[in-house]
């Protein structure tokens, strides 16, 4: 599964209606021109093609006052909002996506009510154990890696990153039980898209001919 359709979506849903330099804009200020495959030319390729699947509706907006052509604006459908939706929970509860994925479904969890991400993170931590349990079938972690040779190091790390994904969400877990973060139904969710004409601290600098529309 790819991180930019779910970010896509999310920053667009967010904000009601946006352009593609507003989006471009979010997923930076979020970080995930770092960590994800979210760069200009994938957003505005994202956007185009979502349009074209009737996931989100194009606006051409008026010329502005003080010149210049343009803005398409971006508005996402009834369709949209359910791929958003079945994109987010698949991505919280499958173990082995992407750390790309699982952060872009961490930053638009609170969309989903507080007991249903509890459902779906404790469903992750049961995949976890399950797909460690196989691997074991072949690896033992208290005989060590040398027991199988220089492959046990394959088994050896996969065994490690599913202890420490299984114990990362538990923690994540206990949290959200603990009342912290604010979901869907609670009251005003937390704002994380920048206010139209907001500064963005973490601007790359780098155009895409679509940022002069």
């Amino acid at each position: 599964m790819s991180a930019i359709r779910l970010l896509v979506l999310g920053a667009v849903r967010q904000h009601g209606r946006a352009h593609g330099y507003q989006v471009r804009n979010d997923l930076e200020y979020w970080g995930a021109h770092e960590w994800s495959n979210a760069k200009p030319g994938s957003i505005y390729h994202a956007l185009k093609q979502m349009a074209k699947q009737g996931l989100l509706h194009a606006h051409e907006t008026a010329p502005s006052t003080v010149g210049g052509p343009p803005r398409t604006e971006y508005e996402i459908t009834d369709a949209g909002d359910q791929e958003y939706f079945t994109l987010l929970r698949a991505s919280l509860t499958a173990y082995d996506q992407k750390p790309d994925v699982l952060s872009t479904a961490l930053g638009c969890m609170v969309d989903l009510e507080r007991a249903e991400v509890l459902r779906l993170l404790a469903e992750r931590v049961r995949s976890i154990e399950e797909w460690r349990r196989s691997v074991t079938e072949y690896y033992t972690p208290e005989a060590g890696p040398e027991s199988i040779g220089h492959i046990g190091e394959i088994m050896n790390f996969w065994v490690h990153s599913a202890d420490s994904g299984a114990e990362w969400t538990r923690g994540l877990i206990a949290r959200i039980e603990s009342g912290a973060y604010t979901f869907a139904g609670e009251g005003e969710p937390f704002v994380g898209v920048l206010a139209k004409g907001e500064e963005n601290p973490y601007a790359t600098g780098e155009r895409h001919p679509e940022d002069s529309r």
